[in-house]
């Protein structure tokens, strides 16, 4: 009776023993995004920055491009050639003429009587005496025929005038451009001519 006691006690025991444990696994290593996951999301920022900057340039409107008053006052007259000289047509052309000469002179730009802006153009030292005195008489005489009644007149050809008058104010503004390069050089020869006097021994 004991051994068979001893026995189902030692068979007990058996049966309830825990098993052995496994070996620890190792440190998991990190990851790749662990690592390297916020210098991702900076760059992700900065170049998300950059192209929106880009496609903001882009999308701008450009500028637009800077017409000469010349240019613009030329191809307005070169249409009013090929009309006929009515009133209307009369008034266009010395508004293209006043519009041109006071760009290309710098005159006052706000809006000027016929009177005002003859004083504007004999009190300007940028315009020639005989220059200014032509384009008030053309501007004037414009005027008269544009306020006429109709008559049996000749056309005074407003706008073949007006562009004579464009031409004769570009090549003075194209000689006192000129003026100072050529002083320059000028001075800039007289003094490479000059030899560089020593002192004699």
């Amino acid at each position: 009776m004991f051994l068979l006691f001893t026995f189902s006690a030692f068979a007990d025991s058996s049966t309830n023993a825990l098993p052995s444990l496994a070996p620890a696994y190792g440190q998991i290593p990190p990851t790749f995004w662990d690592q390297h996951g916020t210098a991702i999301i900076i760059g992700s920022l900065a170049l998300l920055a950059v192209v929106s900057v880009v496609v903001w340039k882009l999308l701008q409107p450009k500028p637009p491009a800077v017409v000469p008053p010349e240019i613009v006052a030329r191809l307005a007259l070169n249409k009013l050639q090929k009309e006929p000289e009515s009133g209307k047509v009369l008034s266009e052309t010395s508004q293209i003429l006043r519009r041109y000469v006071t760009t290309a002179f710098q005159l006052p730009t706000e809006e000027l009587t016929t009177t005002e802006f003859y004083l504007a153009l004999a009190s300007n030292s940028q315009i020639p005496l005989e220059l200014g005195e032509n384009i008030s008489r053309f501007l004037r005489e414009c005027d008269e025929r544009k306020f006429s009644p109709a008559t049996n007149e000749a056309p005074m050809n407003a706008a073949d005038h007006a562009l004579e008058l464009v031409a004769q104010s570009e090549k003075f503004l194209s000689s006192v451009e000129r003026a100072p390069s050529l002083a320059e050089s000028k001075t800039n020869g007289s003094s490479a001519a000059s030899p560089q006097q020593r002192p004699v021994k």
